[in-house]
This record gives structure tokens, sequence and C-alpha cells, in this order.
């Protein structure tokens, strides 16, 4: 009874006899990793994997600051009043809420999964199919962003605080094309061309993502005709309540150094303010500013004296003291534990993660350019800790016989999420509604597949299109269809739950403690039916 119920378990991760009795020749970086024994060869990669999703851990937090440098840009707009006929000066943001959370946080935020499917398209162009791992990763990620992080960001809250979507009239855009994403993916898959990709459907796929992009700005902008007749409610103008500085960071002559100071010691805590889209300085400017005529010219030198007086600062230093933040093992916040093992626990982690953050300390200050330096820099370790994690996919795969598409959908998806959960979790604690915590995940899912399917299989239909005059096969269709359709069903599960929070409770995050907990738990057990329904279809027991 034991072995009959352990074959099965094995059938449905995929295990394959064969495979592991055999001698896996692949290697990551040295020859004599072939000649150890699969079953240590399997939990040093699995130890290799898990240290990746820390590296990944580790550059969300300066990818999150980088965005929020980029998005609380702004520019001054100078009009005339026509009463008193003097300049006005206006400080506007430059980034759309709405496109923000779209491009910036979505896009961002997937950037793993989409590293991840783009290296695995590179890995098998010229082949007849598509490779499974990038479709199966970033289905397993909308399964991942829908269930376990809602779960999350529905407790994150302070006991019996509420929070709700301020914009429903997006967050109904945004949810229908996410939607309709996956059932868009299942008429390329079962319907026009089944089991085929043409470049015509992965051209529209990607196309698709700038009909988000417009829908959503048109929406927020409430352009009559073409968008919902649904009001907004107020939205305040900072997405974070304005927290009490200390006054070691007043001096405006080291703002420079003490914001760096700030994020270091948010970075320290494990919460990172992403969502500030202004700072102390640019908040007393936020409103409109009288000039008078004559006092122009005089007015903007001194201001832009006074304001590079006030940055003036050594970028090498504060590089410099980057390095110094990677190798520190106890920072302000650990010396003032009293618990010892607690102490000792921080210090561990800090060293487990010491390689990672001296590495990412080579990125320029999250300061220059608006973040924009510091923003790509971190899209590109992301890349790098994405090939590396496919390379380890693949000799796990190999050293264990799990088929690769197990693998995709289930520890790797929830890995390379990771950035995502962040993401919401932190909209979740820090800002003053649910807007981004939720628009983070319907929006990452859109992304998804508008970006992160339709780009690979644009790159290999595109060059099978050019090179053999053939389409793209998908190998695993029927499951990965199956997939599409479980998550379909549950998702509608999933949002059901959260309107009804609204209507009763009337907010999606936060509440009465036990039906917070209750509705995590739900949560939770959709993503168990989920991964557990897509294995046995995969393993061909149902």
């Amino acid at each position: 009874m034991v072995t009959k119920y352990w074959n099965i378990v094995k059938t449905v991760l995929g295990f394959s006899s064969t495979l592991r009795q055999e001698r896996c020749e692949s290697y990551l970086i040295f020859h004599f990793e072939s000649g150890l024994g699969n079953g240590l060869r399997a939990f040093l990669y699995l130890l290799a994997l898990a240290y990746c999703f820390f590296g990944l851990s580790a550059i969300t937090a300066r990818f999150f600051h980088s965005m929020e440098n980029v998005v609380k840009q702004t520019r001054e707009v100078v009009e005339i009043d026509p009463c008193t006929n003097t300049k006005v000066v206006r400080h506007e943001k430059v980034w759309n809420y709405a496109i923000a959370d779209i491009s910036l946080l979505a896009f961002g935020t997937s950037f793993p999964q989409i590293s991840l499917a783009t290296i695995d398209a590179f890995r098998n162009l010229g082949q007849i199919y598509a490779g499974g791992l990038g479709p199966g990763t970033l289905v397993g990620s909308a399964a991942f962003d829908l269930f376990p992080i809602h779960a999350v960001c529905v407790v994150v809250p302070k006991a019996e605080s509420l929070k709700k979507i301020s914009d429903i009239g997006v967050w109904l855009v945004e949810l229908f094309w996410s939607f309709w994403a996956y059932i868009w993916l299942y008429i390329i898959l079962e319907v026009w061309t089944p089991n085929v990709v043409t470049l015509w459907e992965s051209l529209l796929t990607v196309l698709q993502y700038a009909l988000l992009l417009m829908h959503a700005y048109v929406q927020d902008k409430r352009w009559p005709y073409l968008s919902l007749p649904l009001a907004a409610s107020e939205r305040p103008e900072e997405w974070v309540p304005e927290e009490t500085i200390p006054s070691h960071y007043d001096d405006d002559t080291c703002d420079g150094y003490s914001e760096i100071l700030r994020v270091d010691e948010e970075e320290n805590g494990n919460i990172v303010d992403i969502f500030s889209i202004q700072s102390r300085r640019e908040k007393a400017n936020s409103g409109y500013e009288t000039v008078p005529e004559a006092d122009v010219p005089e007015s903007s030198n001194a201001n832009f004296d006074e304001k590079h007086a006030g940055h003036d600062f050594d970028l090498l230093s504060t590089w410099g003291k980057q390095f110094l933040d990677a190798v520190m093992l106890e920072d302000v916040q650990s010396k003032k534990l009293d618990s010892r093992y607690l102490r000792l626990i921080r210090i561990s982690w800090h060293l487990i993660l010491m390689p990672w953050r001296v590495l990412f300390a080579f990125m320029p200050p999250c300061h220059i350019a608006h973040g924009w330096i510091a923003f790509i820099c971190s899209l590109v370790f992301i890349s790098g800790i994405a090939y590396i994690v496919t390379k380890l996919t693949d000799l796990i795969s190999c050293v264990t016989g799990i088929d690769p598409y197990v693998i995709a959908f289930t520890a790797l998806a929830a890995g390379t999420s990771w950035p995502d959960l962040v993401a919401s979790k932190i909209a979740a604690e820090r800002q003053t509604t649910a807007d981004s915590a939720i628009a983070n995940i319907t929006c990452s899912n859109s992304v998804n597949i508008y970006v992160g399917i339709g780009v690979p299989w644009l790159i290999d239909t595109a060059y099978n299109y050019i090179a053999y005059k053939e389409p793209l096969r998908i190998q695993n269709a029927a499951g990965l269809s199956f997939s599409l359709l479980i998550f379909f069903l549950t998702s509608i599960g999933c949002i059901a739950v959260l309107v009804l929070r609204r209507l009763i409770i009337g907010a999606e995050l936060g509440g009465p403690r036990i039906w917070a907990w209750i509705t995590s738990l739900y949560f939770m057990a959709l993503w168990v039916v989920f991964v557990v329904l897509s294995s046995l279809r995969v393993s061909g027991i149902i």
C-alpha cells in the first residue's frame, strides 16, 4: 500500500525512473559535478536555486528605491495669472499613477519571469517546438500572484484598518485585460491554431500591452465616451502617509547623505517606501507659487544655486558608502535588540546576503538621472540571476527526472514572483488605499502574457518564419491549456470574494482579523487546488 501511494506521488511530481537511474552529464560550473551522485547534486542545485531567490530579494529593495526616484520626478510649469499678470510656477508630476503602476511597477516586478522566458526563447531559437520553461513559469507566476499574494495583502493592514480601491474604474480596466490575456492565450492554443503559434498571433499578443496602457490612461483621465462612467473616490495627493523624520535628517545641506541613510535603514528593516512620490522638499513646493515678473531671473538663479549647494556632495563617497553598508553585519536596529539569539539570526542573515549586497553595491546611487540608471542596472542584474535560474532548473530536472513544467509553475514561479510579493506587501502596508497593491497583481498577470509570453513567442515565430517558413509548435499545449482553464475558474472565486468583501466589509484589504485570516486561507486553498490539478494533468493522471 505504501509503495502504491509513493508511486502515485512520483508520477504526480513527474519523476521518470529511467532518468533517475541514468547519470546526468550536464554541469553548472565544473565538469566533475557530473561525477557526483544525483541525490547530492539535486541538493546542491536546490541550495543554489534558493540562493538565487535570495539574490532577487536583495535586489528588490534597490529596484524599488530607484523606481521611487523615477516616479517622483516633477517639472515646472509657468503660467500667467490673468488677474495679477504675474507668473505662477506650478510643480507637476511627470508620471501618471495608473501608467506607473502598469509600466514601471508591474513590468519591473515581473521582469524575472520575463527574463527567464526570453532566455528560454533564445536557447530554443531555431527549434520547431517552443520551450516550455517560460510559459509554465508565467502561468504558475500568475497563480502565485493572484492567490498567495492576495492572501498576504489581505492580512497585512493593521487590525481593523480598512484599505479599499479608490478608483474602481481603473481597476476594472486592469482586471478586464488580465482576464482577457488568459482567454486570448487559450484561444491561440486551442481555437484558432491548435498547438501552433503563428507570427501574427505573437505580434497581436505584444500589441495588446500597448492597448492596456492606453485604456488605463483613458479611464484614469475619464475621457468622455471612452471610459466607464464610474466616479473615482478622492485619492490622496501622496500615496503614503507622511512620517515623522528624525531631527538628524532635517539638515538640507546633508540631504544627499541623509537620503542614503534613510534608504539603508529601511532596507535593513525590510521596509522600503516605494510609493512616496515626492520628497520632503518637493512637498513644500507641490502647490502653486507666485513669482513676481521683475524677480523671475533673480529668483531662478537663487533657487538654482541653493538647490545645488544643498545637493553638492562627493559622488564617489556616496558610492563608496554603499560598499561599507554591504559588508556591515549589524545595523542600528540589530544593536537595539535585547535578545542575543535574534541578533545572531540577523547577523547570520546579513552574512548570507553579503555577496549579493556587495555585487549590487556596484550599482550607481539611486538619485542619479532621476533613478533611471539604477533602475536599468537593477533589471540587468535581475536578467543575470534569471539566466542562472534557467540553468539550475535544467540541471534539477536532469538529475531528478522531475518534469520541467512542474518545476516551472511551482518552485520557479514562486521564486521569480518574489518581487511581486514584496511590492504588493509594501503597498498594502504603507499606502492609504489598496490601488497599487491590487493593481500590481492584476497588471503583473497581464504583463506576464502580453510581454512575458508574447515577446519570446514573437522572437521564435519570427525566426522560424524567416528561416523555415514554419510556425512555432507548442509541445505541451494540452497541459498548458488545462492550467489556463483551472486558473480562470479559480480566479473567478478569488475576485468574487474581493467583491463580497467590498460590499460587506467596505474594503478589499484589512478589516476584522478573523475574516482577514479566513480570506487569506481561502486564497491559499485556491492556489493549492491549481497546483495539484495542473500537476495531475501534466503527469497524465487526469
